[in-house]
């Protein structure tokens, strides 16, 4: 008997759970009252006969006691779909960003429009050559043209990195010859590029599995939503970490409607770790609100800022929350800027 028949058992109208929560419920519980350690032991050293009955009976009613408890998590997730996760400042922060999303009407591409989502990032690039080693922030910028049929070609125009403003004079002159960027890259990664339905590397483009013209298919319930996200990241490393990015690598596609925005969102701050962080200032200068993790360190917290006004995700940042190689608490590390806007042609 699994978790969820012996919840049944007790409770009619249970629907099945997705795999992943169960297994990450199970998992959590046996490790907190030390099942799983227990059942080790009494497989790898078997106790003497005297107190062979009692350690079984042991073993039982804690297995029973943590199939309850795996229960009462899941019926948490399936049943309940607001588990009380997220914290009230979150809460607040979504129930604002919800009112603003689903006021602002999604946009509406004639025949020959295209969505235009135009992303600058900065991040910190190092050369070397002849032993010498430089590391400075760079800037990338790209455009990604989608059409008014998303399954039709969408067009992705990549340019150079080039150094940031506060990059040393070398390594200017270097990016002025090309020198800072491995050429055979360079020519892969930088140009405009086409492919149907944004398939660019031609292993079948989508999210959480499905085209983008699909996604009216993927779950608006939170919790489901979030099932989700884990079972698509599973094995890919923290599922926590792995989950808070794959909502934003999702978000910045900027082709998500805005039902299936808000449902991340909500997703998002259903992650343990994930909080409200209130106002910030993008680099651009654009003003939003955000939601943020904090790494297991503690000394980096990475954010997802959405606009309060339009509930459209308008970028990312990484901020230091400790003094750290020079740079005080409170620097932004590196950022990711998103602007969307409908236009009438593509490169």
């Amino acid at each position: 008997m699994d978790e969820i028949t012996l919840l049944r058992g007790m409770r009619s109208g249970i629907a099945s759970p997705p795999p992943a929560t169960l297994a990450r419920h199970r998992r959590k519980v046996l490790a907190g009252i030390g099942v799983v350690s227990s059942v080790d032991t009494a497989v790898a050293a078997p106790p003497r006969a005297a107190g062979r009955g009692k350690a079984r009976r042991r073993i039982t009613l804690l297995a029973a006691a943590a199939a309850f408890l795996v229960g009462v998590l899941v019926t948490a997730d399936v049943v309940l779909p607001d588990r009380g996760r997220a914290t009230a400042e979150a809460t607040q922060l979504l129930d604002d960003v919800e009112a603003a999303a689903m006021s602002t009407a999604d946009p509406v591409l004639l025949p020959g429009q295209y969505l235009k989502i135009e992303r600058e990032e900065l991040f910190s690039n190092t050369f070397a050559a002849d032993g010498v080693v430089l590391s400075w922030d760079a800037l990338s910028r790209d455009q990604l043209y989608v059409p008014s049929d998303l399954e039709g070609e969408w067009v992705w125009n990549r340019e150079a990195q080039v150094p940031a403003d506060s990059a040393p004079e070398v390594v200017k002159e270097l990016a002025r010859n090309r020198a800072v960027n491995d050429p055979r890259t360079e020519a892969a990664m930088v140009g405009v590029f086409r492919a149907p339905g944004g398939d660019f590397d031609g292993a079948g483009y989508t999210i959480l599995g499905v085209p983008p013209a699909d996604t009216s298919g993927l779950p608006r319930d939170p919790a489901k939503l979030l099932d989700r996200i884990y079972e698509y990241t599973k094995d890919r490393g923290t599922p926590d970490d792995k989950a808070f990015e794959m909502v934003k690598e999702i978000l910045r596609t900027g082709v998500i409607p805005s039902d299936l925005r808000v449902a991340l969102y909500r997703a998002a701050a259903l992650i343990p770790g994930v909080d409200a962080v209130g106002s910030v200032v993008m680099a651009d200068g654009r003003e939003g609100v955000a939601l943020g993790m904090v790494s297991l360190d503690g000394i980096w917290r990475s954010d997802l800022v959405i606009d309060p006004a339009t509930g459209l995700v308008i970028g990312e940042q990484v901020v230091s929350l400790q003094d750290y190689d020079g740079a005080p608490a409170g620097t932004v590390s590196s950022w990711r800027s998103v602007r969307t806007s409908v236009v009438d042609s593509a490169p």
